[in-house]
């Protein structure tokens, strides 16, 4: 059996998701929006344009089979 995998619930940041999954960050940020990639959360805070988005490590592996570990 192989090792268990921890995940911390930090979140990944957009730029590495994109580096790993080669596509470009609007991509990622847009596809979240749309809730067409489960791979986290993108909210819009009330009276605001923009979005905080939350890449879950837990989610992106299961989606991606990639393990993310911080530098």
């Amino acid at each position: 059996m192989g090792a268990e995998i921890r995940f911390t619930g930090e979140g990944i940041p957009v730029t590495e998701a994109a580096r790993i999954m080669k596509k470009d960050q609007q991509f990622i940020r847009q596809a979240m929006i749309k809730g067409i990639l489960p791979i986290g959360l993108a909210f819009r805070k009330e009276d605001s344009t923009q979005y905080d988005y939350y890449i879950s490590p837990k989610l992106f592996y299961e989606y991606t089979g990639y393990v993310y570990n911080e530098a």
